[in-house]
């Protein structure tokens, strides 16, 4: 009897921020370390970030994203799930580091958007044991409220420069949209709905990257 094919597994929307700030003519980002017991990706340092929960789409943004933004992320998004992933975006990053984009009503975030740019998209290969569709957003230190705490997933949390953050433990494709956020920070295009994002693909044991 003929083996029934592996079935692939779908991958779940994720989103990531990648908070930076100027320090002089220098630019440093926030990484921190993954947990040791995490299954996925553990001592590897990583910039917050998340699986998009259901509730993000019930989030209630003080401000809405750039219109480019928005029709950027709407090539494989519904407009909600674009919402919804931009605010997962802010959650995790509200949870892991304790740094708030936007504004609490009591205990309920109200993500503030309009600060955000989508910058690069990341799909893993078939077979991983979690595969995530995982959009990196930048945001501006400027935009950002709070002290470093968070929630404990991500240990040793601090800004570094973009020359010290590549001496860590940091994964192939966290190493990619690291260099892609250094060109954005660098080099910031100008707001244009129809900017290609950078799409990374895992194929044949190697990343490949064209325009999403």
């Amino acid at each position: 009897m003929a083996e029934k094919p592996k079935r692939t597994r779908r991958p779940v929307d994720a989103a990531t921020m990648v908070v930076w700030r100027r320090r002089g003519a220098t630019v440093e980002v926030l990484m921190g370390k993954r947990h040791h017991n995490h299954v996925f990706m553990p001592h590897a340092y990583v910039f917050p970030g998340g699986r998009v929960e259901r509730a993000d789409g019930q989030l209630q943004p003080v401000a809405d994203l750039p219109a480019d933004v928005q029709a950027r992320l709407e090539r494989a998004a519904t407009p909600t799930r674009a919402r919804a992933i931009a605010a997962g975006a802010v959650r995790e990053t509200w949870e892991e580091t304790g740094l708030l984009i936007g504004e609490l009503e009591g205990d309920t975030l109200q993500p503030d958007l309009g600060g955000l740019d989508y910058f690069f998209r990341a799909i893993p290969p078939p077979g991983r044991t979690r595969r995530f569709d995982a959009r990196f957003f930048l945001v501006e230190a400027e935009n950002v409220k709070g002290k470093l705490a968070g929630d404990g997933e991500l240990v040793d949390l601090a800004f570094r420069t973009f020359d010290e953050s590549r001496l860590l433990d940091v994964a192939g494709i966290t190493r990619i949209a690291m260099a892609e956020a250094e060109r954005h920070i660098h080099n910031p295009p100008k707001p244009d709905p129809a900017r290609p994002v950078p799409l990374s693909r895992f194929l044949r044991g190697q990343y490949y990257i064209t325009p999403e």
